[in-house]
């Protein structure tokens, strides 16, 4: 599944009065033209409410800061674009007197090398620099677009508004979460431990529920309910099912009615599972199917009751538009240092196999819990292709917020295993793998076929306020 919904950005046109204000005016149209060709939507003054639109005086900030008070709950970034110096003032009064807490994006169009007279030279180049120290000087975190110069109709700043976009999209996904705890962390997983407080002071919400509550409105549901009834139909559609039972794939169905009630009666958009072994001991199927489908339709659910997990998951989700997965970092692969396995048992999304998936046995505790038991999984090879990774968690003994994200991409290397699987290259792994265990991560880590990591940190370094390292090309 892919969904991307449409943008709207806060625009600030930048002028200063001793300055040719015809650029003003252009460079007014051309951001409006250039949201619009990629599908967003400008809150902008306009030529009747202020000098071609722009902002430059006090009178005009206010005039802008109340056109974004207005949108507020609309606007997802503020762009500030540059098509001369720029008035540094009025640009921060504007953003500043708008309450907007929101990602910004700096923007300067080139000059011409062949019209530099007083007519149509621009200086947006050293404007942005005074842009930059104001922004700061205010304390109102933004970012930057690849060159410190780019023209609108540019391909540069074509991918930054995508980047800028992913950014935003995190941000605001992130704003007031709450986050489903269905069931207690397997007692053997020390490492899925966490801090809801740390969470809390992000604005990010826990919401738990114990796995006797979810059994116990199980119990409740007849088997001719009309939401069990309309799940059981979703999982024949969604999955091979030959082989399984009847009695089991009922159970899955009221086991994902259940869930999707308890998410819409208490506000919750993602989830993590306790899927191991009450499940399997006391109702007698995985919820991996259930958890499969969610992440499918970019309501990700991770396993083992790892809440930043998931929350890595949603990240990566929010910022592509595309399904993510918690995989584990699983094995070597063979002696190739930038290669390995990544692999879970599997909820993985459909998005991320090569061929359609099909239903089968949890192979790794049916031997605990027995085979019938452990019926629900969506098995199969992961496709290959580009993809992001990610892991962000509470550092508890430092009250933090912490974790990692970078490029890398999925391989067609031979791999003959069970559950959900694939080989992952990444340049320079060993030493992303030191830094995990010398930091003491998890093992567990999102993954999303897009390229969208540059994103993800910036988002979280720049205006979550949490601490990130980038494994990757070394930041422009």
């Amino acid at each position: 599944m892919t969904a991307q919904r449409a943008m709207t950005f806060g625009v600030v046109v930048g002028n200063r009065g001793f300055f040719p204000g015809h650029l003003a005016k252009t460079g007014r149209d051309e951001i409006i033209s250039v949201l619009e060709a990629a599908g967003a939507r400008a809150v902008v003054l306009g030529p009747e409410e202020s000098r071609h639109g722009a902002v430059e005086t006090y009178a005009e900030s206010q005039l802008c800061a109340e056109l974004f008070k207005k949108h507020a709950e609309e606007i997802d970034g503020i762009i500030i674009t540059l098509p001369n110096f720029g008035e540094e003032r009025g640009i921060v009064d504007a953003i500043r007197l708008s309450g907007l807490k929101v990602p910004v994006l700096l923007q300067a169009t080139p000059d011409r090398s062949d019209a530099m007279t007083i007519a149509t030279r621009r200086d947006s180049f050293c404007g942005k620099m005074s842009a930059c120290n104001n922004l700061m000087q205010y304390g109102i975190p933004y970012s930057l677009t690849t060159l410190h110069t780019e023209s609108l109709s540019s391909a540069e700043f074509k991918a930054d508004l995508e980047w800028f976009s992913a950014v935003c999209r995190i941000v605001k996904g992130l704003k007031n979460l709450r986050i489903g705890a269905i069931g207690a962390r397997p007692a053997a997983f020390n490492t899925v431990r966490y801090s809801e407080r740390i969470f809390e002071t992000a604005g990010i919400s826990i919401e738990p529920i114990d796995l006797s509550e979810i059994f116990g409105r199980i119990n409740r549901l007849k088997d001719n309910d009309d939401a069990a009834q309309a799940k059981l139909a979703a999982i024949k559609s969604y999955v091979t099912t030959t082989g399984i039972a009847d009695a089991a794939l009922l159970k899955m169905a009221k086991l994902g009615a259940v869930i999707d009630g308890w998410m819409k009666q208490t506000n919750v958009t993602i989830s993590a599972v306790q899927c191991w072994t009450s499940f399997e001991e006391f109702f007698g199927v995985v919820p991996c199917t259930i958890m499969s489908m969610m992440s499918n339709n970019l309501i990700p659910s991770a396993c083992e009751v790892d809440v930043p997990g998931t929350l890595s998951m949603y990240m990566l989700a929010l910022a592509s538009g595309t399904p993510s997965a918690l995989l584990d970092w699983n094995n070597n692969y063979g002696s190739h240092p930038d290669k390995c396995v990544c692999f879970h048992c599997s909820n993985l999304p459909k998005h991320f196999f090569a061929k359609p998936p099909t239903m089968d046995y949890q192979e790794i505790i049916a031997g605990t819990v027995g085979k019938e038991n452990t019926y629900g999984t969506c098995v199969g090879r992961v496709k290959s292709g580009a993809m992001s990774f990610a892991r962000y968690s509470t550092d508890d003994r430092r009250g933090v917020i912490r974790g990692y994200t970078g490029p890398g991409k999925f391989t067609d290397d031979p791999l003959d295993t069970f559950g959900g699987a694939g080989v992952a290259e990444i340049p320079q792994l060993q030493k992303l793998l030191k830094y995990i265990c010398r930091e003491g991560f998890e093992h567990h880590v999102a993954a999303n076929f897009s390229d969208v990591s540059k994103a993800i940190h910036e988002a979280a370094t720049r205006y979550l306020g949490w601490e990130s390292y980038f494994h990757g090309p070394a930041e422009e």
